[in-house]
């Protein structure tokens, strides 16, 4: 007599399949995102407290805001205090607009990154094509979009500047500026990085080359720190040949946004703008192979994807990537950032015929 099968079959791990349902749920990031955009945690804040006042404030229906508040709970993002009354969890608190970390503008729907993260839904395509998929949502490529709205380039920028008077102290102290005399930083956003040079290193000029609308950006910013008479700033492409000449040339958060094809003509571009002896530092993510397999590399790589159609590099992709463009790695300092929960690495390039002198 042969037993019947289905007694021998096991039913699920019950954890194994809520992780499962967790990791691939689209349903709970969407609703962090929109309690971030409707700003639910600042109403709270100042004693709104109820689905029926909160919508009123939001403009949205109570019925069903007080479901997506529901899952709130569930999440621990808000807690419930009393019967229909809610407030912020530790967690939850994060979502304030004052809070030091920005959580709740990284998450709102109507700026940059957030709204970028859209273009996850076509993930499938980016891993089919390996391009990105941004123009496919939005009609623009990324930059592209960001030009032609003031007001999403000022939302990235502001996002790319968050705690800039210290996220640069890592990079800055982890570099001999002595017997340099002028740095040109490469796509250097508002300078937070190259203020931070110039309040190390009081004999250094330097030069920003940025996008028009965030060069603007980077002059006020240049000039409220006092830095108008050793920063200057100029628009232009770093495709073409660079403005400037300089002993170092920076690039922050630059190669990771593009392909291999296109980030090695931004590096032969910062290379020929080397004075004799001169070195490029690049300041990004950097993990050695065994190490880029954890979340917080693969996520970034991944946006980078579907944003940009760039990557994130490991050490030893790094030292190869850098041989193509005549340059090789001389060293490397991994840095704790006090920005970003994972730590950042300092790269120091230079010209391979030089290196070998």
């Amino acid at each position: 007599m042969t037993a019947d099968p289905l007694v021998s079959i096991r039913p699920p791990d019950a954890d194994a399949l809520r992780t499962l349902i967790r990791l691939g749920s689209l349903h709970t990031p969407m609703v962090v995102r929109v309690a971030a955009t409707l700003r639910l945690v600042d109403h709270i804040e100042t004693g709104v407290t109820t689905p029926d006042a909160l919508a009123a404030k939001t403009g949205t229906d109570p019925h069903t805001l007080a479901r997506l508040m529901r899952h709130l709970v569930a999440i621990g993002i808000l807690a419930q205090t009393a019967p229909g009354h809610f407030a912020p969890t530790a967690v939850g608190k994060m979502l304030t607009s004052d809070h030091p970390a920005a959580q709740r503008t990284w998450h709102d729907l109507t700026q940059a990154v957030a709204r970028a993260d859209v273009g996850f839904i076509r993930l499938l395509d980016a891993v089919r094509t390996g391009k990105p998929t941004y123009e496919s949502v939005y009609g623009k490529p990324f930059y592209d979009d960001l030009a032609a709205t003031p007001e999403l380039r000022e939302s990235f920028d502001s996002l790319l500047a968050c705690d800039q008077d210290v996220a640069y102290d890592g990079p800055t102290s982890a570099y001999d500026w002595t017997a340099v005399k002028h740095v040109l930083d490469v796509g250097g956003g508002q300078g937070g990085l190259v203020t931070a040079i110039a309040r190390a290193a009081s004999h250094v000029t330097a030069t920003v080359l940025e996008r028009p609308g965030t060069a603007d950006a980077a002059q006020r910013h240049i000039a409220a720190e006092g830095f108008s008479d050793r920063i200057e700033v100029i628009e232009g492409d770093f495709f073409a040949p660079l403005p400037r000449t300089a002993d170092v040339v920076v690039l922050s958060f630059v190669l990771l946004n593009w392909s291999d094809e296109d980030a090695r003509r931004i590096l032969v571009r910062c290379a020929d703008a080397l004075m004799p002896g001169g070195r490029i530092l690049v300041y990004e993510r950097d993990d050695p192979p065994e190490a880029s397999t954890n979340e917080d590399f693969t996520e970034l790589d991944l946006r980078m994807l579907v944003f940009l159609g760039g990557r994130l590099r490991t050490r030893d992709e790094w030292a190869a990537f850098a041989e193509t463009a005549g340059l090789v790695v001389e060293s490397v300092s991994r840095l704790p950032s006090p920005t970003v929960p994972y730590d950042l690495s300092l790269l120091v390039l230079a010209p391979a015929t030089r290196q070998r002198q």
